[in-house]
């Protein structure tokens, strides 16, 4: 096995083996959901997710139908949920959605007969799915950031795991007019696993809105800041902190502006969600 670098700290690159004959892929199918803060979500943890993203895709190919959609949800997403039912209806409409935060695993196994887990963050999900990618052959687009920052992410990726299938990916500056051109790209590409990272909840918009014309992608995957990080932009928090739930803390700290009113606003709401809408 090979230690892996990256800012937001080391990954250990999983040795490719042949798929099993035994079915061990823990899907939303198989787990089903628990509620937690008042959305369903799906009871897997990070290598069982990743092996379901990579099955899904590899089933798609060729079947010309619309590809299963994927998001994750946190705190904020659980208060904006709760405060516009327009949000709550692009969260429900996905096949999966995963918990991408540690107070949501912490309050399932308090108030839930069916605990979570662990946090599904995709921050590390996409090391997972590229860890096992050239066993499946699965190709990632990338669709999101800055195009500096998108690059960067591409790079670091292909630097991590040469053996992967081919990335490639687009920023996510592109106009109303320009997005049938950025559609077609993904389309001509035709990724198994399409990561769109634009924030909530513009890159659930996005998906909804052009999933029936991207019949050639597999599984499309919300990814919020994934490319900050992967790029080097930001880093993640310690392994402490996360562990605690609080990498939210670091990000306010990192990103005070942007993020400290953000988390003012929501964690209240998530906090009370999860105390009386989990179960």
């Amino acid at each position: 096995m090979r230690r892996l670098e990256l800012a937001e700290g080391p990954y250990v690159e999983q040795e490719a083996t042949p798929p099993s004959g035994r079915d061990v892929l823990r899907s939303a199918a198989a787990d089903g959901v628990v509620t937690v803060g008042g959305l369903p979500i799906t009871i897997t943890d990070r290598a069982a997710a990743a092996e379901a993203m990579c099955r899904w895709a590899v089933a798609h190919r060729g079947g010309g139908e619309p590809p299963r959609y994927l998001t994750s949800a946190n705190g904020q997403v659980l208060a904006l949920c709760d405060r516009d039912p327009a949000i709550r209806d692009l969260f429900l409409a996905a096949d999966a959605i995963h918990a991408d935060g540690m107070p949501m695993v912490f309050a399932s196994r308090f108030l839930t007969s069916t605990p979570l887990p662990e946090r599904v963050a995709t921050t590390d999900l996409i090391h997972d799915v590229m860890a096992i990618a050239p066993r499946w052959g699965v190709r990632s687009f990338l669709l999101g950031a800055r195009p500096e920052v998108n690059a960067a992410a591409i790079a670091n990726l292909r630097a991590l795991y040469p053996d992967a299938p081919e990335i490639a990916g687009h920023h996510g500056y592109f106009s109303e007019g320009e997005e049938d051109m950025v559609i077609a790209e993904i389309q001509r590409f035709a990724p198994d696993v399409l990561w769109v990272g634009m924030g909530v909840p513009k890159e659930q918009q996005f998906v909804l809105r052009n999933r029936a014309k991207l019949d050639r992608v597999g599984v499309i995957k919300t990814a919020g800041g994934l490319f900050d990080f992967l790029s080097g932009l930001h880093r993640r928090a310690p392994q402490f902190l996360q562990a605690m739930g609080m990498e939210w803390a670091w990000r306010a700290m990192l990103e005070p502006t942007r993020l400290g009113r953000r988390y003012l606003d929501t964690n209240l709401t998530a906090l009370r969600l999860l105390l009386t809408r989990t179960g």
